[in-house]
């Protein structure tokens, strides 16, 4: 999906508003918490958390096609849910739903509101709605607060990148209950995901509407298997981390609380910038991208004088030059010899 620098802004900022508005005016969205299949949180009262969105999306960690304009690499508002176990936004190899698929492609959320507001009303699971301004470059921060309590102690959201097709990052159905207690510092590195509804291989691919629609998938190093992909270093055994979120537990005060970080968690798949080449280093800050060239071209006329051996050539061209380190580009021209045609 093709994005101009002038709308993103402008859209975000919309649809934080519908949110906040949502938020305050919306009394079918905080339902009445009904009894669910899944395992049952014991801890008393509510608890707030501080969910602080950080963008990691650098020109260093993913070199390939990195957008610098029209526009440049970028966050959406984020849009999130607190709920039951039996409520989804959106889960990994499941469909993206009609607001999944508006939010992944355009960052427009108001479908999806109008689908949690139903949830809410029809089966009692959603808690609450959540938002956060968008950041305006593939680094900095954003933040949000909210509430969770027994019956509802699940977060999920989403944050799309821009410019992209359909690709998101975001959390599904985190449990913020740990048994009879509220967690009190959660840390989740987050990694870009293709929400099955546009086809385009590349941040700026344009509108490639993807029929049948595919189901939610992880984009990794390799998936799609394809060198047009933006995402594509067939080196890296994973991507690194684009994004991180942390959720802290604030006290009855708002103050959060001083206690130590736990340990990096990930919901996703293993996060080191690992090669897959035992004679590189194991752990890089800077992901490698290799260098590209075209096919051949055909062999090219035999120049010589009639009775001589004569010399042809072929060409190669660069498609996308070395970065990080990656691998040199190979020789771009060859010869060889040949034996003239139609020599008179």
């Amino acid at each position: 999906t093709m994005d101009t620098a002038v709308n993103v802004p402008s859209a975000s900022e919309a649809l934080y508003r519908l949110v906040v508005m949502t938020l305050t005016l919306g009394p079918c969205v905080r339902s009445t918490p009904v009894p669910t299949d899944g395992p049952t949180c014991a801890a008393s009262e509510t608890a707030r958390y501080k969910l602080t969105f950080s963008g990691k999306w650098t020109q260093a960690a993913f070199p390939k096609q990195y957008p610098f304009y029209r526009p440049p690499a970028q966050w959406s508002t984020l849009i999130g849910v607190t709920h039951s176990s039996d409520y989804h936004m959106w889960q990994r190899d499941g469909f993206a739903s009609n607001g999944v698929r508006e939010f992944a492609e355009k960052g427009e959320a108001w479908t999806t509101v109008e689908e949690v507001e139903a949830a809410g009303e029809r089966i009692q699971s959603v808690y609450g709605l959540l938002s956060a301004p968008a950041v305006g470059g593939g680094t900095g921060q954003t933040n949000t607060e909210f509430e969770v309590f027994a019956r509802h102690s699940y977060l999920s959201f989403m944050v799309r990148l821009v410019p992209s097709p359909d690709w998101f990052v975001g959390v599904e159905s985190v449990d913020l209950c740990d048994v009879d207690r509220w967690k009190d510092n959660v840390t989740l590195e987050l990694f870009p995901y293709d929400a099955g509804t546009d086809s385009g291989f590349t941040f700026s691919s344009p509108n490639f509407q993807t029929i049948p629609q595919d189901k939610i998938t992880q984009i990794t190093s390799s998936f799609p298997n394809h060198p047009a992909s933006s995402f594509y270093y067939p080196r890296l055994k994973h991507l690194p981390p684009i994004a991180k979120v942390m959720l802290t537990r604030m006290n009855k005060t708002n103050q959060i609380f001083s206690l130590p970080v736990e340990p990096t968690q990930s919901n996703q798949l293993p996060t080191g910038n690992e090669i897959e080449d035992t004679l590189l280093p194991t752990r890089l800050k800077y992901t490698p991208l290799d260098c590209e060239v075209s096919v051949w071209s055909p062999w090219g006329l035999c120049k010589s004088k009639c009775g001589d051996s004569g010399v042809q050539h072929r060409t190669r061209y660069v498609v996308m030059h070395s970065a990080n380190n990656g691998l040199a580009c190979p020789l771009l021209e060859e010869e060889r010899k040949c034996l003239p045609d139609n020599c008179l």
